[in-house]
């Protein structure tokens, strides 16, 4: 609990690494993620620094690594992850495991290149088997006329061309054949009218299947074309307009025992190549099998190398070049640790000097680190939103882990809706250890992440629920109610209670469409309900009226006790920086301020709770009225809540009167009562300064704190700082904003809270209007078809409050909820202005295969 109440006592230590045993140390401080390392060198480029050629190396292996992960990927092989992570790899092995994964490289490369080489002959070849096919219909090879002559019969029955005129003429037609892709047939062919001015004939046929494409894998489909042409220049034409538009361009047959012997040249090179193809597959798979065994490990390991020599460039060398000086943040409590890890490397290593470290004194603020686990993880990273505590406050997220699902509770309180939340919460933690969680996608991640946020909002909300008594809202009667309709009967009563008393009778009952229960008629009020609220208001129609007094008020009172603890806690941090004169000069004048206003508006609500009955409630002053009047003065006397109403309240109102220049005015004036008659002041404390050096306070404060600890100011002040400009007109500003801020925010935060009931009667109206509207119109119908309505009635109502009230509502609740933490609670004490320890662990490192691996 000392952990989550504050963060960790932090120093600042001073590592002596030997040269040769530096890898090793800084390996073993990884495994244990016990410190955060300084930078050094910050004014020295990343290219400049002593271990660059080292960062160069791992970032080669992490490219050979990711081209090894994306062949094995796109071989569909599993990818194999450890549990165990495999530690850094000895200097030892490192050239050996560079060497490897070059080899390896170089021969996946050479054999990939050789496999997509005879892919693609094999897709060309297909085509030119496609092609020759589907050719073979276009052209008929007239045997009368010359070999040198070709016809080309028209997609009609007639002829387009007078043979016997290009004859005389001379004429010798030329033939392209290939294929084309289907989007760009139509430009393909207006490109070839244009350019050859109709001195082309251009024939198409559809392949019936997709093929391949070889340049870039995409299955796509293919037109065959055969465009016959006259002359050579058109010829020429022809084929810069196919390389235009990418064509797979193949050599066609002049006779029909050329197509035959190509045919069937073509069917045996296939044949040949199907075969080295699968051989060459069969051999490549074997080689990533190989490699997919260890390629876990090798990521990991090259992983946790890079980060080794970018920490080793944060460190100094000494002026020998013999030994590396790091400077570090560790935790008080882990000094013992990390002795054990340097001693763990030296031995790693076989020096014979050991690595060796000391703490050194430091007036830097060192970084807030605050230990969580898996429970407190989700209400710490709620509170981190806000902003990383300065270092050695107090830590909200302690308290979080009650008031956040309480006040969630209190604004979704639901027995049913609760209990679904609590169920659901429930079944991630019980799997909290399947691998599909926490490799799910991202909204189903922050559900996972936030497991025990949602179990203990469940959790509460089922209790406030109960004290509601709503549940789908419908009350549930437990315990029986505590009024009885019977004893308004006037014929249970005698004939003198009949005058004094309006009771009921047969005809009232018959005539009155409403009515009322009078709790001063003996026996109808036969006490509270044991748990929460009577079920029978459920059927009061002034039940809203009485639920909205009830919420509005608890709203009030849950909110001033929230804020006054805020108030109280930040009295923890003002002891634990030894500035006791602002308990006197702030916390005690905020706390004064806020009990002696709204600590007795909770007053007045509770004693009218106690104190005035049913038979007396017809008098009750209102408390309302009352609290107004204590502003006012009225000039006429009133009854009042109790005697001597009126002097207490003017007495509460002097002592706020009076806290409110204490407020504005008594820090600055103390300080600069400290700050006359001293030139200098001195930090007396041995190690670093819990605020910071630019701060006015800080001036001022330091003489106070020698002060308290009984050491001479002048001595120590002048020994350890020079003096510092005091600036009492700044001090005076900020108290003042403060002041103000705080004055005029206890009125608007204590209104902030009404939100509670706001939300609250907002998610019972819903949930109220959705069962009217789905399940009573379906429990209506007659039994004929009402069971058959009322399977998708109830699937509808089911569906409707997961994702209304639950997901909807509840999101609403959360955003509220941790809106009343931020500002309401958290700004009477909380800062948020630290940075966060940030740990040289290798367990930060991703363990999986990420997009830079894939």
């Amino acid at each position: 609990m000392g952990s989550l109440f504050r963060s960790e006592a932090m120093c600042l230590a001073q590592l002596f690494l030997q040269s040769g045993t530096a890898y090793e140390c800084l390996s073993a401080l990884g495994e244990k993620g016990l410190v955060q390392f300084r930078d050094l060198n910050q004014n020295v480029s990343s290219f400049q620094r002593k271990f660059v050629g080292e960062v160069k190396r791992c970032e080669e292996l992490e490219r050979i690594l990711a081209y090894l992960v994306q062949e094995i990927n796109r071989a569909d092989i599993p990818l194999p992850e450890g549990e165990t992570s495999p530690p850094a790899p000895p200097l030892k092995q490192v050239l050996e495991m560079q060497e490897q994964l070059q080899k390896l490289e170089v021969e996946l490369r050479e054999v990939t290149k050789n496999k997509e080489k005879l892919r693609k002959n094999l897709l060309e070849l297909i085509e030119y088997t496609h092609m020759l096919r589907v050719t073979k219909t276009f052209l008929k090879r007239n045997v009368e006329f010359e070999p040198t002559y070709e016809e080309f019969p028209p997609l009609e029955n007639d002829s387009l061309l007078d043979y016997s005129c290009m004859q005389r003429l001379g004429a010798k037609l030329g033939f392209v054949s290939g294929l084309i892709n289907q989007g760009k047939v139509e430009a393909f062919e207006k490109m070839l009218w244009r350019v050859c001015k109709g001195y082309t004939i251009v024939t198409y046929a559809e392949l019936d299947e997709p093929l391949e494409d070889p340049e870039t894998g995409e299955v796509i489909k293919w037109y065959v074309f055969l465009i016959s042409f006259w002359g050579e220049q058109i010829g020429h034409k022809v084929k810069k307009i196919c390389d235009c538009y990418h064509c797979h361009v193949y050599p066609y047959p002049n006779t029909a025992e050329e197509r035959k012997e190509i045919q069937e040249g073509l069917n045996t090179r296939i044949q040949d190549l199907y075969t080295v193809l699968h051989k060459t597959e069969d051999y490549l798979r074997q080689v990533l099998c190989k490699a997919a065994e260890s390629v876990y490990s090798h990521v990991i390991q090259v992983k946790k190398m890079k980060a080794i020599y970018h920490m080793l460039n944060m460190c100094s060398f000494d002026v020998t070049n013999k030994c590396l000086i790091a400077e570090v943040w560790c935790p008080e409590a882990d000094l013992h640790e990390l002795r054990r890890a340097l001693e763990e490397g030296s031995r790693e290593s076989g020096a014979t000097i050991p690595s060796f470290m000391n703490t050194i004194p430091t007036k830097e603020t060192p970084p807030t680190l605050i230990r969580t686990n898996k429970f407190t993880e989700g209400f710490q990273n709620i509170v981190d939103a806000y902003g990383v505590g300065s270092y050695r406050e107090v830590n909200p997220a302690l308290f979080t882990i009650i008031t956040f699902p309480f006040l969630f509770a209190v604004m979704f309180g639901d027995f049913g809706h609760g209990f679904v939340m609590f169920l659901f919460a429930l079944l991630l933690v019980i799997n909290e250890n399947h691998p599909r969680l926490n490799q799910s996608q991202e909204i189903m991640r922050m559900f996972f992440n936030g497991r025990y946020i949602l179990l203990l909002m469940g959790l509460f909300s089922v209790y406030t629920g109960l004290i509601y008594n709503d549940c789908f809202s419908k009350s549930v009667n437990l315990f029986g109610s505590g009024w009885n309709v019977s004893a308004m009967y006037s014929s249970s009563h005698a004939l003198a209670e009949h005058r004094n008393m309006v009771l009921w009778n047969d005809t009232i009952v018959r005539r009155s469409r409403v009515l009322q229960l009078d709790p001063s008629v003996p026996g109808v009020f036969q006490g509270p309900y044991p748990l929460g609220i009577d079920p029978i208001w459920n059927l009061a129609t002034n039940r809203l009226t009485f639920l909205n007094s009830f919420k509005m008020k608890m709203s009030v009172i849950l909110g001033i006790i929230h804020m006054t603890f805020g108030v109280i806690l930040g009295i923890f941090n003002h002891l634990h920086f030894r500035k006791k004169f602002n308990i006197y000069l702030v916390s005690v004048p905020e706390l004064l301020f806020m009990l002696c206003i709204f600590g007795y508006l909770i007053f007045m609500i509770v004693y009218k709770w106690l104190v005035y009955s049913a038979e007396t409630s017809r008098v009750a002053p209102s408390i309302l009225i009352e609290f107004i009047n204590m502003f006012l003065f009225p000039a006429s006397e009133t009854n009042g809540l109790y005697s001597g109403q009126e002097h207490v309240q003017r007495l509460l109102l002097v002592i706020t009167a009076l806290s409110v220049p204490v407020l504005f005015l008594g820090k600055p004036l103390f300080l600069l009562w400290l700050h006359n008659g001293r030139s200098c002041f001195g930090v007396s404390r041995s190690g670093y300064t819990l605020i910071r050096k630019d701060s006015e306070e800080e001036v001022s404060l330091l003489g106070s704190q020698d002060i308290e600890e009984g050491n001479n100011p002048v001595e120590d002040g002048c020994r350890e700082m020079t003096c510092e400009e005091f600036n009492f007109g700044e001090i005076l500003m900020t108290q003042v904003i403060h002041s103000i801020e705080y004055c005029l925010g206890c009125i608007s935060n204590t209104a902030s809270y009404l939100r509670l009931w706001a939300l609250s009667l907002a998610h019972a109206q819903l949930s109220d209007v959705l069962w009217t509207m789905l399940v009573r119109v379906g429990l209506r119908v007659d039994t004929t078809y009402g069971v058959l309505l009322l399977l998708p009635v109830i699937a509808l109502f089911a569906v409707l409050t997961i994702f209304i009230l639950l997901i909807m509502e509840g999101l609403s609740a959360f955003l509220h909820a941790i809106r009343l933490h931020w500002v309401e609670f958290q700004n009477k004490f909380y800062v948020g202005a630290g940075t966060k320890f940030v740990p040289f662990s290798f367990r930060l490192l991703s363990s999986k295969f990420g997009d830079d691996m894939a």
